[in-house]
């Protein structure tokens, strides 16, 4: 027996030597690197992911996970049959266009988020999903072993995203925010200042985004075909009628979903820039595990001049004006005011101060995709994990809360509760849809 299957084995060896005269060995199983300079992946070392929530949002952030080379899109999931499809033509695309084929089908459509989650070929799933939708996906994502990625803002309110966090550090999820201005430069310059005292003591930041939430008030308009509108309301308990405000026509992709305007699906400006503004003042100020202890509304109902404190003394002003939307860091001795693509300073040459020595230095990175594929190889924590994404939306829910109530409240960042406030206390959470409740 055992002269026979050495003679197999001479025999297996000898044919392969043969074979391999005329086989093409794909590229990435001999190793090297592109030309662009990184590294050829082979099938077993692709990040597999599903895309869950296909609107306008959805396109690039396709385009900067497919062009990191090293991910597989094999799953794409909405209410919205039409914009499912055009996203899955997308993506065959440009697979077909990176192997020389004429056409791929490797990405499969689906019309529940369950059924992707329930696939075991699936490493991490992207939810780009309206806000009231992200905590239900996401929580149930974490208990599907699957790592999320997760737009921003976080949360639609304080309780669904501490119940993120929970889930994703009960389950060992890799999570990352789409907070990608913390993988921009011009922000962790700008935060790298202001950490290391450049402008002295910092006294106030300014931040520069849209207002509140409004109640729901659209008409009713034909639901269109293919859209599936009882899902896509989800876990709210409240029914609304279809406007094409809220979930525009695959046909007409320059128009952005408005959905985000209305208290049922979204927290107005405040959530929708304030989690990319309000983000980088709790960045530079260090507050990522925590946040403001008071907050002193207008009482004019205008949805602007909210004053944010910090129990270390500093003051924020929600401080809404025509323009581009910035974080405006004020202290004793300079100030820094960053934008994206821009950055200020007073003196103003401290704005090209190279950081080194022994300045502190915060997390880097400098793409925010190939950050959270990275932590999903070394199961480490990402720029912009869970929690920092949570209290971000959390200073962006709380304070609409005090537009809402028009009178001063105390909070506690620590227990994530107001102080003596049983009605702003009811506002941290919402009535959901037992189907979808977390």
């Amino acid at each position: 027996m055992k002269n026979e299957l050495n003679q197999t084995r001479r025999q297996f060896f000898k044919t392969s030597a043969g074979l391999a005269s005329f086989l093409i060995v794909p590229r990435y199983v001999l190793g090297g690197r592109r030309p662009d300079g990184s590294r050829y992946l082979a099938p077993s070392d692709q990040i597999t992911m599903g895309f869950i929530g296909l609107g306008r949002q959805v396109g690039g952030l396709r385009r900067n996970f497919q062009e990191t080379g090293q991910v597989q899109i094999v799953a794409a999931c909405d209410v919205d049959r039409p914009k499912m499809t055009n996203f899955v033509q997308n993506v065959n695309a440009f697979y077909a266009d990176k192997s020389g084929k004429a056409s791929y089908d490797g990405c499969q459509t689906y019309d529940d988020f369950r059924e992707v989650l329930n696939r075991k070929d699936i490493d991490a799933v992207l939810i780009a999903t309206p806000d009231h939708w992200h905590s239900a996906i996401a929580v149930r994502a974490a208990e599907a072993g699957k790592d999320i990625y997760c737009e921003k803002p976080l949360s639609l309110t304080v309780a669904e995203g501490r119940a993120m966090v929970k889930a994703a550090r009960k389950h060992k999820r890799v999570f990352q925010t789409g907070s990608m201005q913390r993988s921009w430069k011009e922000f962790r310059q700008a935060v790298e200042l202001v950490r290391n005292g450049y402008i002295g003591d910092v006294e106030t930041v300014r931040v520069n985004v849209g207002g509140p939430p409004v109640d729901f008030d659209l008409p009713t308009q034909t639901l269109p075909e293919g859209l599936n509108w009882d899902f896509w309301l989800g876990p709210n308990t409240v029914p609304r009628p279809y406007n094409e405000r809220l979930v525009p026509p695959a046909v007409n992709p320059a128009f952005w979903g408005e959905w985000r305007a209305y208290k049922d699906f979204g927290g107005g400006g405040m959530t929708d820039w304030g989690a990319h503004m309000f983000d980088i003042a709790q960045w530079g100020l260090n507050m990522d595990d925590s946040g403001p202890v008071e907050l002193i509304p207008p009482t004019d109902g205008s949805g602007k001049g909210l004053v944010y404190r910090y129990a270390n003394g500093v003051k924020m002003v929600h401080d809404p004006i025509e323009g581009p939307q910035f974080c405006h860091f004020i202290g004793t001795k300079g100030e820094v005011k960053v934008a994206r693509g821009s950055l200020i300073s007073t003196p103003a040459n401290l704005k090209d101060h190279v950081i080194g020595g022994r300045d502190k230095r915060v997390y880097f990175s400098d793409n925010h995709y190939k950050d959270f594929l990275k932590a999903i190889r070394t199961r480490e924590k990402p720029i912009c994990d869970v929690e920092t994404g949570h209290r971000s939306a959390t200073v962006c829910n709380i304070g609409n809360i005090a537009y809402a109530l028009k009178r001063p409240l105390r909070w506690n960042p620590k227990k994530e509760t107001f102080k003596n406030d049983k009605e702003a206390n009811q506002m941290l959470e919402r009535p959901m849809r037992k189907e979808w409740a977390v």
